[in-house]
């Protein structure tokens, strides 16, 4: 691994932090709203065996928006908000209260940048419309928590923010007629906390029964997170270590009935190390029955990151899913930054077929991979692709599928299929594969031929 996670790009653990100044006046922080009880779901054990981590910082703050006058976003309909200063953030986003309801419009933001006191030029927010979700019908998806959202933006340290919205027609409508723009429009700009050393996980030996002192919830969440990947490493592992095709078939279990068409185990940064806050997340893990296709993803976050940066956007883009947009934990099962480096998503274990909320209609038996960064007109590093292809010999080769092929799901609803057909599709798809939108980028989503062969070749096909 990159000589991670002692001190470059190691956990938002922090042992001290500076009191924070006081928000301005308007300026909210989101409550985190209370979970509901998650059903079919593998509960943590009751017994914790974790040290109780240092407590790891970070933020989400809420900021309605207002109406703007015509000479700051041209329009019949635009909301936003004046330039401002605000407490440090890295990640921007939009969110409003249905998640039911599209946003037709043109999202921007610029920002000042802490560090040099400069303002960025206008950005524009990709909106998702409800593509990356929890499928209808499910318990994440009808929790009553659930917002509409744009993708979110990764800015780096900034202390300054402004933002217009702007209607646009609908497609198949009017140009002159602009749809109106959802209510509860806010602005969500989330710190992800600083990168320290993790503190250590000290499993208890299996002779020591003694009563121990209960443990915090952070500190019980984060031992079962790092529980569910007991098999392919110790408890409180930062990384999961590559294996060797050889080594990965023969550790293969009764449950994986893929040898030997099963490409090499990765090296994979757990939630450990990466930094998750586990008591964000809902408590437990949520499972289908296998994994037949792999939805290619990108974050839409933007390219202006730097690899070390990699764990901080991750920690950004959770909290932003669950504390902003109210979904029950981070919706990619994995993540991938441009250097090539694999991070375990979702919780309940890399190797088991996790259900994520990454594929509106296509969550069931499937797993999401989001490249770090916005692919539309820029092109995917090598290393991505390979990461990709990598993970998906894996992956998906323990559950018998081969890369280049084809398999069916069925749809839970979406924008291009109703819920209950039957779906053909390639077994490494592409988002808008499985609903009308722009992810993975263009650029991404042309390049996913080639990790198709790759992955094959790596499972010995």
């Amino acid at each position: 691994m990159r000589g991670f996670l002692a001190s470059s790009i190691g956990v938002s653990c922090a042992t001290a932090l500076a009191v924070p100044l006081a928000p301005p006046a308007a300026e909210a922080t989101s409550a985190p709203p209370a979970p509901p009880p998650p059903t079919t779901v593998a509960t943590a054990p009751t017994t914790p065996t974790a040290q109780p981590a240092t407590d790891v910082p970070g933020s989400t703050r809420s900021l309605p928006l207002a109406p703007l006058t015509a000479d700051r976003a041209p329009g019949p309909a635009a909301q936003g908000l004046p330039r401002r200063d605000v407490r440090e953030f890295s990640l921007v986003g939009v969110v409003w209260d249905d998640p039911g309801t599209e946003l037709h419009g043109r999202v921007e933001v610029r920002t000042r940048a802490t560090a040099t006191g400069t303002w960025s030029g206008w950005q524009q927010l990709e909106t998702h419309n409800a593509d990356h979700a929890a499928d209808p019908g499910t318990a994440e998806g009808a929790s009553g928590r659930v917002r509409g959202a744009t993708a979110p933006l990764w800015v780096g340290g900034s202390d300054g923010v402004e933002v217009r919205v702007r209607a646009e027609s609908a497609p198949g409508t009017s140009r002159t007629a602009a749809s109106p723009l959802p209510t509860g429009l806010r602005l969500e700009l989330v710190d992800p906390g600083k990168d320290v050393t993790p503190v250590p996980v000290a499993p208890r030996r299996a002779e020591d029964t003694r009563a121990t002192a209960p443990a915090t919830t952070r500190a019980a969440e984060a031992t079962a997170a790092s529980r569910a990947n007991a098999g392919p490493a110790p408890l409180g592992a930062t990384e999961i270590p590559a294996l060797s095709r050889s080594e990965t078939v023969a550790g293969l279990t009764a449950g994986h009935r893929a040898s030997p068409y099963v490409g090499a185990r990765p090296e994979i940064t757990t939630r450990r190390g990466w930094g998750a806050d586990e008591k964000l997340r809902e408590k437990g893990f949520v499972y289908t029955k296998k994994v037949k296709a792999a939805f290619v993803h990108h974050s839409a976050t933007g390219n202006n990151y730097r690899c070390s940066q990699a764990p901080s956007v991750i920690r950004s883009i959770y909290r932003y899913h669950v504390r902003s947009t109210g979904w029950r934990d981070l919706g990619y099962n994995f993540l991938v930054d441009k250097c090539g480096q694999i991070y375990e998503g979702r919780a309940g274990g890399v190797s088991k077929p996790v259900l994520g909320a990454h594929t509106l209609g296509f969550n069931s038996d499937s797993m999401g991979i989001a490249v770090l960064g916005t692919y539309s007109d820029g092109e995917p590093s090598a290393a991505a692709l390979k990461a990709i292809a990598r993970l998906t010999a894996w992956k998906l080769g323990l559950y018998g599928m081969n890369p280049r092929g084809k398999t069916y799901l069925k749809s839970g609803g979406g924008n291009l299929y109703r819920k209950g057909k039957n779906v053909r599709l390639n077994v490494i798809s592409g988002h808008r594969d499985g609903f009308a939108t722009n992810c993975p980028g263009k650029k991404l989503y042309g390049k996913l031929g080639t990790s198709r062969s790759k992955a094959a070749r790596y499972q010995g096909r």
